[in-house]
């Protein structure tokens, strides 16, 4: 794992974090995820410095993942390694809003 993936598994994506289980570089049918909930249907991204190629490839990623009903996220290396607070807010409310409520 890569500097800014190893800071978000370990200062985020944990269980003891999240509550959910996210796997590390998971196989999604031809790709490969950066970290994959599937009980959450939720797929986050960590990406490098972008270039027309890499965005191109990614937004192939992101529509395969789309039409299997995966919600994708994905976050840069700068704001991972810059912004963990910021991230960790952002993810957090994303996933109680993926999350139904139990009614009382």
């Amino acid at each position: 794992m890569s500097p800014p993936e190893k800071k978000i598994w370990y200062e985020i994506l944990s269980r003891k974090q999240t509550g959910y289980k996210f796997l590390r570089q998971h196989p999604i049918g031809y790709y490969i995820s950066d970290f994959y909930c599937r009980e959450l249907k939720l797929v986050i991204e960590i990406d490098g410095d972008s270039h027309s190629k890499q965005e191109e490839y990614d937004a192939k990623r992101t529509l395969y993942f789309n039409e299997r009903e995966l919600a994708v996220i994905r976050f840069s290396n700068r704001d991972v390694l810059s912004n963990i607070d910021g991230i960790r807010e952002f993810l957090f409310n994303k996933i109680a809003k993926i999350t139904p409520s139990i009614p009382l």
